[in-house]
């Protein structure tokens, strides 16, 4: 099949959501709602049991699957599909939904990303494995390896990493839903207490519960219902080998993050996105993933983003903005719902709808979330008619 194939079958009509938080006084159903009711408004839906054909949901922590969803929202008689795919997971959520109505299977759609990590903790120590200890399971412990090798090979250093904080915690006060919703200076990041060298406290993105959702419907049909419809240009997922038993990786990239950016540019027709994307919300786990994937996605040559960095390149005023509404960083990350998330500030965007923090003539936008050790990169694509 051809890689174009998908662009401009599908688009998005409505997107909704809920405030992301330690959202103790709500259960997974009340954020799945607040985000979905939002969404159905969004698009004029006025009986989603009536109009809804098919929901795609995305959890990774779930303990009833995809019943949590269509009991919550009451969407029962119909197709209800649950997809787990590490911190990719609400961007694999919205491919099957793409998927599904670009095959002619259903005209319209509903995705929910959500997550409640909160309720029940997440750690992962270093372990021993036949006697002889791993390379770190932290998250913080792993990419701290590639940011160390990363400095040594092109002479970056704290001050980088910090910058990408500074301007992501910024770029959250602008957003209603986020989390943190405080500015910081450049001395309070590299101030921060130390997790894992180079990574201090305000180098790593807070866990959060959270929902999001999107309506996805087919093209022809979406321009009938508003004129600003985002059309879907390309989203892909792509795997790639366990980078801990990777004899070939060198710790300063992702190979599914450059397989799938090679693909979906093939999808939405796109030859420069340093030139051509114009808003981009990236996977800020920590401060270096979002720095690598500046390089990974082809938004600056290797070992450039440094300079790219300094110069405010990708702040809210510079010509590639990233991680408008604060990203990771300051919404935290409620694992299925983060993809979905993303994709409901780039459709704000790009119907010019993001407030203070709107980027002008907004026209294509990327999401961009890796997941797994990493081994998952999912990537979506979203641009006007």
């Amino acid at each position: 099949m051809a890689k174009e194939s998908i662009r401009d079958k599908t688009a998005i009509v409505g997107v909704g959501c809920c405030k992301f938080g330690e959202n103790w006084d709500q259960s997974p159903a009340d954020m799945i709602v607040d985000a979905a009711y939002e969404a159905y408004a969004d698009a004029g839906i006025e009986k989603p049991q009536e109009e809804i054909e098919a929901v795609f949901t995305g959890s990774l922590y779930t303990t009833v699957g995809p019943h949590e969803c269509s009991d919550a929202l009451k969407l029962f008689g119909i197709p209800v599909t649950g997809v787990s795919n590490y911190c990719a997971t609400g961007t694999e959520a919205l491919r099957c939904a793409v998927m599904s109505v670009a095959a002619g299977l259903y005209d319209t759609v509903l995705v929910v990303g959500y997550d409640k990590p909160k309720d029940r903790g997440v750690s992962g120590p270093s372990v021993m494995l036949d006697g002889v200890r791993s390379l770190p399971r932290t998250p913080a412990g792993w990419f701290s390896l590639c940011a160390a090798t990363y400095f040594k090979k092109y002479g970056a250093g704290r001050e980088d990493l910090a910058r990408i904080a500074v301007k992501n915690h910024h770029n959250g006060t602008l957003a209603p839903n986020s989390f943190l919703k405080r500015e910081i200076t450049l001395d309070e990041a590299l101030g921060g207490r130390m997790i894992s060298w180079p990574f201090g406290l305000y180098d790593c993105a807070a866990q959060t519960d959270g929902a999001a959702a999107a309506v996805v419907m087919r093209a022809d049909l979406a321009r009938a219902r508003r004129d600003d419809a985002v059309l879907v240009k390309g989203v892909t997922i792509q795997s790639g080998p366990n980078p801990q038993k990777d004899p070939s990786n060198d710790f300063l990239s992702w190979k599914p993050t450059a397989w799938a950016a090679e693909e979906v540019y093939a999808m939405a027709g796109i030859s420069d996105p340093s030139s051509q994307i114009d808003v981009a919300q990236l996977h800020d786990c920590f401060t270096l993933t979002e720095l690598l994937s500046y390089e990974d996605l082809g938004f600056c040559p290797k070992g450039s983003a440094p300079d790219h960095i300094r110069s405010g390149r990708f702040e809210l005023s510079g010509d590639l903005p990233v991680n408008t509404d604060g990203g990771l960083k300051a919404f935290g990350h409620p694992t299925g719902a983060t993809g979905v998330r993303m994709i409901y500030e780039n459709v704000l965007q790009l119907q010019g709808r993001a407030g203070d923090r709107q980027i002008p003539d907004a026209a294509l936008a990327l999401s961009h979330n890796i997941g797994g050790h990493p081994t998952v990169c999912g990537i979506a694509i979203l641009g006007l008619p």
